[in-house]
């Protein structure tokens, strides 16, 4: 069905030239301008902008399509100015990009909460960053950090990257393996067992076999899976190793479906950090976006995670 949101939306990239400029005008985010444009040339059939890298050309098709519709909208737009001056204003829409996981994990059940709409982008933390460089994403949640100048990384929280297992596991071996602190001879045990991972978020298991062992990963998981909860929800009461971040799996450990099976030599620890824009137009709701998941953070997750964070 047609949306005349998304006339609007034309109109304003029209007259403005880019996506973020239009998204201004407008109070709503970049993705949200992008979704109405998609919307609009699939209904209409036809290409409306070539994206170049600093401006949206329009295309032939699109001058026709504006010069019918400016004065109609201009109409619609002074009607509303007339009629509906004490009306309320539109809500603005926040783009947020983060993990599965930490979606499930801090914010998933707690949407209901929020006063203003709210588009969430799951990916890799990579593409994630250059997303909110391109100013595609208002915020993301990452424990990795860019570099770029117009962004601002605030860490939040912490977790450690442990090695986990099914409770019918039987880890004696380990255990003593552990104790007598041989690491070739924990490095070949553990090669030789059930491994499960996460598809998207393989660096963990790398990071943590590298400083513990000083070798990357020689051996090849018998299970991967497309998110670390998939994993953690796969092993409780059940048999397999897994190496995940300690903060996805507390609950599971405390009611002993899974076994915190060992924190390594060398503890790995992952500090995870807000990024944003410094400057940005949704300031407010943004603000109150980080306090939610700061606070559902500090819920689910160990308690001395957020103790040691530096500032």
């Amino acid at each position: 069905m047609l949306n005349l949101e998304w006339f609007r939306t034309f109109k304003a990239i029209y007259e403005t030239g880019t996506l973020s400029s239009a998204a201004q005008v407008l109070f709503i985010s970049q993705p949200g301008v992008s979704l109405h444009l998609n919307a609009l040339e699939a209904y209409t059939g036809y290409r409306l902008f070539e994206r170049e890298p600093r401006r949206m050309v329009p295309t032939d098709r699109a001058v026709m399509l504006y010069n019918f519709l400016i004065e109609p909208i201009s109409k619609l737009e002074k009607a509303e100015e007339l009629f509906h001056r004490n009306s309320k204003t539109e809500e603005p829409t926040i783009s947020v990009g983060m993990c599965f996981d930490s979606y499930v994990f801090a914010l998933e059940e707690y949407l209901q909460e929020l006063p203003f709409n709210l588009i969430v982008k799951v990916g890799e933390y990579q593409k994630l960053i250059h997303d909110l460089e391109i100013g595609a994403i208002d915020l993301i949640i990452t424990p990795q950090k860019g570099n770029h100048a117009v962004l601002e990384y605030t860490p939040f929280s912490k977790d450690r990257t442990v090695l986990i297992c099914g409770s019918l596991n039987n880890t004696d071996e380990l255990d003593y393996l552990i104790l007598k602190g041989n690491r070739e001879e924990i490095r070949e045990w553990l090669k030789n067992q059930i491994w499960y991972t996460n598809a998207a978020q393989m660096e963990h298991m790398k990071t943590f076999w590298t400083l513990n062992f000083d070798c990357d990963p020689d051996f090849k998981p018998n299970f991967v899976l497309p998110y670390f909860s998939s994993v953690v929800k796969t092993l409780s009461n059940g048999k397999g190793f897994a190496i995940v971040p300690d903060s996805l799996c507390k609950n599971e450990i405390e009611n002993q479906s899974i076994k915190l099976a060992w924190q390594g030599f060398r503890p790995v620890e992952n500090i995870i950090y807000f990024g944003k824009r410094i400057k940005t137009i949704f300031p407010k709701e943004i603000r109150l976006l980080e306090e939610i998941i700061t606070r559902n953070w500090q819920i689910n997750t160990w308690k001395e995670a957020n103790s040691e964070i530096d500032g």
